[in-house]
């Protein structure tokens, strides 16, 4: 639940766990959630789909380095912002089975899909953990107290399979092409937003 009350302002947004911009931008959107009331439907997207189970080095995602150079460092200074530690990473993950987890706490309710969710993404970006794998997937979803059996449905019920080729198809037909993208009232953000961006963003949609 949010912590703030007044309007509440229904927001999109679409990213992955292996997006480091989704990581700056969820970290905001926590934020702004303390200031008012935001109701959030989180479109899972696996943005890498090609990475195989095993990862792939960061080198071989196809940025040219003067690219990946800019890109760190904006979002080296935007997580000093936020007072989080980046950890130096060579590899990147596969994302698929960490989504379909979170797909599935989300049927247990924010209580359940919350504390997953931030898990994930501090794992992956702060500790270096390794999201492609199931055996770490369980055992960060236990820290973060989801059920054996939110766990055990997230990897055998083909309707969370489902769920993540719908996200896909509703991104492709909005034209949606990078994470993290918010869609609030009738504005489309892109990218990591300052938090005054957010805000605005959110008040007006709000009423």
């Amino acid at each position: 639940m949010d912590d703030a009350s007044g309007p509440t302002a229904y927001l999109t947004v679409f990213m992955d766990y292996i997006c480091p911009f989704c990581f700056i931008g969820a970290l905001r959107l926590e934020r702004l959630r303390r200031e008012m009331r935001l109701r959030i439907h989180w479109q899972l997207l696996e943005i890498h789909p090609d990475i195989p189970a095993s990862g792939r080095p960061v080198a071989d995602i196809g940025y040219a380095p003067e690219q990946w150079r800019a890109m760190m460092t904006s979002l080296e200074a935007m997580a000093e912002e936020e007072g989080v530690d980046l950890a130096r990473r060579e590899r990147t993950a596969n994302s698929h089975d960490a989504l379909l987890l979170a797909e599935s706490a989300k049927d247990d309710g924010a209580a359940a899909f919350y504390p997953l969710h931030r898990r994930l993404f501090r794992a992956y970006f702060v500790e270096g953990r390794d999201l492609g794998d199931r055996a770490t997937l369980n055992e960060l979803a236990r820290q973060a107290g989801v059920p054996a059996a939110t766990r055990e449905r997230a990897w055998s019920d083909g309707s969370y399979e489902h769920r993540l080729q719908k996200n896909l198809a509703t991104a492709r037909k909005a034209g949606i092409t990078g994470t993290p993208t918010i869609l609030v009232g009738n504005r489309r953000l892109e990218g990591a937003l300052p938090l005054d961006h957010l805000r605005a963003a959110a008040r007006e949609a709000a009423g």
